[in-house]
């Protein structure tokens, strides 16, 4: 820590937030500290320069500077991930920009254009989705995204996309303890009582939705709650867990480690 702190005192810079974790079991050390630096600093050049204090301690790390990363929102035909997204955005809060909305359907079309985002329909079939998956490729480089977030993209990634994506895209899905998989989740979760209802944000890995966990949401209900009101409390925590887990990984508040994370909140 203190190599990290002389570094940025020696050069006139001043420390505005800085977060650390000393995970004893895997003799691991993380840190996060955000800086003030002077006009004309160069993230490069910084990274050249912290370089072999890095070599001395045998460190991973990264500089990054202030610009916004950009978000390629991948939909599907439930809006109410994109409507809390486009609502964090607009208001300034999310941590990103919105650069472009994608879908295999046509539904959420007038969402994103009423915002003045641009749509574009990526139909798919188990036949087109090799090309699906490379048109979204595309997307990703065509708009310089670096984070693709699939707000309830009702499709599974390839293993070869997932590993594409590595880091750089984050899914939502419900929680239910236990797990209810397949059609109408809710009913299902309705019928044997549940007793929690949650959300999970985690990154994108080839093991479905077993990704390396960001933010979860839970809420406790009863048995007075019909499956349609299991959906709705589903679907808050949803949004929340989400737009939490875009904006900590936007300002570089997520480290991962294996498949686990330790985030600075």
């Amino acid at each position: 820590m203190q190599a990290v702190t002389s570094f940025l005192y020696d050069r006139g810079f001043d420390i505005l937030e800085h977060q650390q974790h000393d995970d004893r079991m895997g003799e691991l050390f993380f840190l996060r500290t955000e800086f003030a630096a002077v006009d004309g600093t160069d993230v490069d050049e910084l990274t050249a320069a912290f370089g072999p204090i890095a070599d001395r301690f045998d460190m991973s790390f990264t500089f990054h500077d202030e610009r916004k990363p950009r978000l390629l929102v991948m939909v599907s035909k439930f809006g109410h991930c994109l409507n809390d997204l486009i609502f964090r955005w607009r208001g300034g809060t999310l941590g990103a920009e919105i650069a472009v909305v994608a879908s295999n359907h046509e539904d959420l079309r007038p969402m994103a254009e009423a915002a003045g985002l641009e749509f574009i329909h990526i139909p798919i079939t188990p036949e087109t989705k090799p090309q699906a998956e490379q048109r979204m490729l595309d997307l990703v480089e065509q708009y310089d995204i670096d984070l693709v977030v699939l707000a309830r993209y009702m499709q599974i990634l390839s293993d070869d996309l997932c590993r594409q994506l590595e880091g750089r895209a984050i899914n939502i899905h419900h929680s239910f303890l236990p797990g209810f998989k397949g059609a109408k989740p809710y009913h299902q979760a309705h019928a044997r009582g549940v007793k929690l209802v949650g959300a999970t944000a985690h990154y994108v890995t080839a093991d479905l939705d077993e990704g390396p966990i960001i933010e979860q949401e839970v809420n406790r209900v009863d048995h007075t709650y019909t499956p349609q009101a299991l959906a709705h409390v589903g679907q808050d925590a949803e949004c929340l867990a989400l737009s939490r887990a875009v904006r900590w990984h936007c300002e570089h508040r997520v480290l991962m480690h294996g498949s686990s994370t330790v985030v600075f909140r």
